[in-house]
């Protein structure tokens, strides 16, 4: 769950204050601690034990293993969220998924297997 505070996202795990904009082009490996916001392109691999959401037009190319992950735009490549995935109606899933917990919206577009994990 997500409400915004000025110009920042809020979220369980606390305030993003990190985004990778629109604009913004990424190649390689990524790591993060705090909760992390794509908004533009990555490809590579996405290893974290935080908190990541891909907005609404962001397009990600990657296997992604966070702890909780909240998708708006479009992934391809596996999805491991070891808490929670969260799929927005906006979003888009071209891979296998694990979590523990998942929610998906009215419209979201998901192709690939989904399996359910113990939280770790």
């Amino acid at each position: 769950m997500m409400k915004k505070n000025n110009s920042f996202l809020v979220t369980e795990h606390g305030t993003i204050s990190t985004i990778l904009g629109r604009d913004t082009y990424f190649n390689g490996i990524l790591t993060f601690k705090k909760p992390l916001q794509i908004s533009g392109e990555f490809e590579g691999e996405i290893v974290s034990d935080g908190f990541l959401v891909i907005s609404e037009g962001a397009v990600i190319r990657a296997n992604i293993k966070a702890h909780t992950v909240v998708v708006a735009g479009h992934v391809t490549g596996n999805v491991i969220a070891t808490e929670r995935l969260e799929m927005q109606a906006t979003g888009k899933v071209v891979g296998n998924i694990k979590t523990a917990k998942l929610q998906i919206a009215d419209g979201v577009v998901f192709d690939g297997n989904c399996e359910m994990i113990q939280k770790t």
